[in-house]
């Protein structure tokens, strides 16, 4: 595998882990854990988008190199 599949790789586990996280605070009660978990949601749409335009990246990478 070369570098930029693994860092893709590294960066959908990465949304993963902060969506576990952000779904475990929604059944604990109180404003702090509410806040936590809004943060974590915020934080899975920006690892969500630097996902996607890693995923982007590579495709048109491998379709230059078949060329």
């Amino acid at each position: 595998m070369d570098l930029l599949m693994v860092i893709l790789l590294l960066a959908m586990a990465a949304v993963v882990v902060v969506l576990a996280i952000g779904i475990s605070n929604f059944g604990k009660s109180g404003k702090a854990a509410a806040m936590k978990s809004n943060k974590m949601m915020r934080l899975r749409i920006l690892f969500q988008f630097i996902a996607v335009v890693l995923i982007v990246l590579y495709v048109y990478l491998r379709g230059q190199g078949a060329q």
